[in-house]
């Protein structure tokens, strides 16, 4: 990006601009696509630019972790081919075996079956818990085994808040490492690193993405020495992120803004709906004021985001009804498109955590409100509950 003048840029600014320079051979606005899976060097050993080999760089890719590292405000960043293979790197880049990960009870399920079923196996040990409760967290992180702290705020599909500066200045304490998977509140609604973390995770299939048409993950983090054992898992392993999934969630990246303001005023007008129906047991959205993480969500982000949970009071039976009742709801794993989606966390994204202490309540449905008009959804909502 060119250099800019004065004060720092805002978010969306830098989500537009930053890695996008305008192309030097034809003036294009948008960079160029890079399909080529090999670069010819200026003779033996002399790369251009750095490039040579489709796994180990390609522009897109880097235009694309340049404009991540911006909008995270971290140093660097590298973008993969799915959340979880991000994480899968992080874990292996910072951990060894005999080392434990402390994470909260309510993490996705995706997560925990990764680091309990793939990591597990090779001596990588967890402990879920409450991470409202500092007292235990510190209690954990004391042992000499436990190095990372896992947090996801909000959680998915909970919708749990936690404090992340103080876990951060409990991890420190005990030389331990904070990671925040930040899919939920997005960085346009939360920024981790500046509260203290070190790592920050994403599903960019999500709301950076944000139109349901391109997988990836992507790490974000300041610290030089932990962004160079990431960049050699993303080097070594391989699981990058393709140039064409590069280029969408690029695109997506710079109306990351604009979206969330919508979304963020949606499934407020939705949570409100919701809290007063005579069908639904609790609503789960920081944005009200009786959730128990209200303040601090005032606090630590813009605005609360997109993804309300409910339970409903007809048990299991009625929210598989509402669930395949819906019009504009959309009955889908996934979450952050444009479109509104249907998730029943119990039988699809946490059916792994089945019978753990992650599971997820039978009566519980998880909304990722879309962009759509909200009278819409909240007449689709109304007409789904009133068959109960």
């Amino acid at each position: 990006m060119a250099a800019h003048h004065g004060k720092e840029p805002g978010f969306s600014t830098h989500a537009i601009h930053t890695g996008q320079d305008i192309d030097q051979v034809y003036g294009a606005v948008v960079p160029p696509l890079h399909f080529s899976t090999t670069y010819a060097p200026d003779g033996i050993g002399n790369l251009r630019n750095g490039y040579d080999y489709g796994r180990a760089g390609n522009p897109t890719r880097t235009a694309l972790q340049q404009q991540l590292a911006a909008a995270e405000g971290g140093a660097h960043a590298f973008s993969f081919s799915s959340g979880l293979a991000a994480e899968d790197a992080v874990i292996r880049g910072l951990m060894r075996p005999g080392q434990r990960i402390v994470m909260g009870n309510d993490a996705y399920g995706g997560s925990y079956r990764l680091i309990s079923r793939i990591h597990g196996d090779w001596g990588i040990a967890n402990t879920p818990l409450d991470l409202n409760d500092h007292e235990r967290v510190a209690a954990e992180l004391e042992a000499e085994d436990a190095t990372l702290l896992w947090v996801e705020t909000p959680s998915n599909p909970l919708m749990t808040v936690v404090d992340i500066a103080a876990l951060a200045e409990i991890a420190h304490a005990n030389g331990a490492l904070l990671l925040v998977d930040n899919t939920f509140a997005t960085p346009y609604l939360q920024q981790p690193l500046a509260l203290g973390a070190d790592v920050v995770v994403h599903s960019t299939t999500k709301y950076i993405g944000g139109h349901s048409d391109v997988v990836g993950g992507a790490v974000v983090l300041s610290d030089d020495d932990l962004a160079q054992k990431v960049a050699f898992q993303q080097f070594a392993v391989g699981a990058v992120s393709g140039p064409l999934d590069a280029y969408l969630t690029t695109r997506g990246l710079k109306t990351l803004g604009v979206r969330m303001d919508r979304h963020a005023s949606n499934a407020a007008a939705v949570a409100e709906f919701l809290a007063g129906h005579s069908a639904v047991e609790r609503v789960l959205y920081p944005g009200l004021s009786d959730h128990p993480g209200h303040e601090l969500a005032k606090k630590q982000m813009r605005n609360f985001g997109g993804m309300v949970s409910m339970q409903l009071k007809g048990g299991e039976p009625a929210a598989r009804k509402v669930a395949e009742a819906t019009q504009w709801f959309i009955l889908a794993e996934s979450l952050g498109g444009v479109e509104s989606l249907m998730n029943y966390p119990h039988e699809m994204t946490h059916a792994s955590v089945r019978g753990t202490e992650l599971a997820v309540p039978e009566n519980l449905l998880r909304l990722s409100v879309g962009i759509e008009d909200v009278e819409d959804l909240i007449e689709d909502l109304d007409q789904a509950l009133a068959g109960l």
